[in-house]
């Protein structure tokens, strides 16, 4: 290729680089900026413990199961006409979100939410890989993952200054202006990308993959408060073990199947998404369960929440890009990564007391965040790699999903387990961020459910290092 035609290459994937970023600051602050005000929008609507954990499962619920289906979508119609078309009903969700008259409308919307999301997620990555040179794509990517955590740094503090001052309402609306000028930008930089082959889409597959995911998320929602023996808990579980071996019978006849198991036949791509499930499972409730951790048992308000969980998005904003410019492999990139979020998850399992000092809580979320963010360059970077060309759409809708399944099960569990460790009475509280208030006795009652939530994050963080130290590429 002639150097001009390179510079030409290389300045258009800097400009496709904006876009995409801008699409995942969009998401990463509105997920951010809920996770710190969610005591506040629990306190407005009254709600009740599981009506708090589905405000935020219903998105990741929904955002999960779609994605495949929009990577599929996206080869058939046209990736940046879908791409676009996220960025546009991510914003009249928003809009709507900020005008509920009640909690379950307020999910509703936020189940749109997830579905525009779901347009940008499984594109985002495709848009990125094809624009970059292949020698270059370690770069772009890196900086495309820092601007995630340039979100999640935003986010926190702008969520609990916005509850504190302007009202929930703004937690949504302020995602109004950012996603009018995600699509217009989008509009006017992507070029329009060649249509994949005309396959049918597994409808059935994706009705199998939502159905089982709601399943075992309601049982997961429901073990803290009404324990294992509830019926709930009973019946999500067995909908659950049902569903699963007759979602592997499915896919495997399916001519192009939302869970392509093949994938997993591959070494390099099994244990790879496997890392990625576990880094998932591992990081994604931090935020929220050490927001909570302030509010519900240090008794701050929320934009002092906020301020003090900024370690873990500025060690992302830190390690990301510098991962990308490493000038080693991603394989060694992403088990680097993944043993230091294991440090700082550990850090945080062994400190987890309402006197400890903050210095140390912060060292082990910044820990943490650098760990998570490296990971998530040099895993991202090396399953792009390892992918033809033509199944991007499908299979990076496929990887993300997976990463998604750790984030769904992580914030399920996670306040499972939180929920579990008080009373009916206090478990409320903790959704409100208001046990502080209440006595000492129940506030060291819920630090044994910190505890176990960070023990339990730790060893699946441990686990994920495992996976991506066994997804060594092959020798070439």
């Amino acid at each position: 290729m002639p150097l001009a035609a390179q510079d030409d290459r290389l300045r258009y994937a800097w400009r496709v680089c904006s876009v995409t970023s801008l699409g995942l600051v969009l998401i990463g602050i509105a997920g951010s900026t809920l996770n710190v005000a969610l005591p506040t929008v629990v306190r407005h609507f009254h709600a009740s413990p599981f009506e708090s954990g589905w405000i935020l499962l219903a998105f990741l619920l929904v955002n999960t199961a779609s994605l495949v289906f929009f990577g599929r979508v996206a080869d058939l119609l046209g990736r940046r006409e879908i791409y676009l078309a996220g960025f546009a009903l991510f914003t009249v969700a928003s809009l709507l979100a900020g005008l509920s008259p009640g909690v379950w409308f307020l999910v509703a919307m936020r189940v749109l939410q997830a579905v525009g999301a779901a347009m940008i997620l499984a594109n985002g990555t495709v848009i990125i890989t094809d624009a970059f040179p292949p020698d270059r794509l370690s770069q772009g990517m890196g900086v495309y993952i820092g601007t995630l955590s340039v979100a999640q740094l935003a986010g926190p503090t702008l969520g609990g200054l916005i509850a504190d001052t302007a009202g929930w309402q703004w937690i949504f609306w302020v995602n109004v202006p950012a996603g009018l000028i995600a699509f217009g930008w989008g509009a006017v930089i992507l070029r329009k990308m060649p249509r994949g082959p005309r396959e049918p889409v597994d409808a059935l597959g994706n009705a199998l993959v939502f159905a089982a995911l709601s399943a075992i998320l309601i049982a997961l929602s429901e073990a803290g408060s009404a324990g294992l023996s509830s019926p709930a808990v009973l019946t999500g579980v067995a909908v659950f073990a049902v569903l699963v071996p007759l979602i592997v019978l499915v896919e495997r006849r399916a001519a192009h199947p939302v869970l392509d198991l093949r994938l997993f036949g591959e070494r390099l791509l099994a244990f790879a998404n496997l890392a990625s499930f576990c880094n998932a499972l591992a990081r994604s409730a931090l935020i929220l369960v050490v927001a909570l951790y302030f509010q519900a048992a240090r008794g701050v308000d929320a934009f002092t929440a906020g301020l003090s969980v900024l370690p873990v998005p500025v060690g992302m904003a830190l390690a990301s890009p510098l991962a990308g410019s490493l000038k080693i492999s991603p394989y060694v990139v992403s088990i680097g990564g993944a043993l230091m979020s294991a440090v700082g998850l550990g850090t945080l399992m062994l400190t987890a007391d309402p006197a400890t000092p903050y210095w140390i809580i912060g060292v082990g979320l910044f820990v943490a965040g650098c760990g998570s963010g490296t990971f998530l360059t040099g895993n991202t970077t090396q399953v792009m790699r390892a992918l033809p060309s033509g199944s991007l759409g499908v299979v990076n809708g496929f990887r993300v999903m997976i990463m998604n399944m750790g984030i769904v099960i992580s914030v399920g569990v996670s306040l499972s387990v939180l929920a579990g460790s008080v009373g009916p009475a206090e478990r409320a509280q903790v959704y409100a961020g208001t046990l502080a208030k209440l006595s000492p006795v129940a506030v060291g009652q819920v630090m044994h459910g910190f505890e176990r939530t960070y023990a339990m994050l730790f060893a699946v963080a441990l686990t994920g290092a495992l996976f991506a130290a066994l997804a060594r590429p092959r020798p070439s």
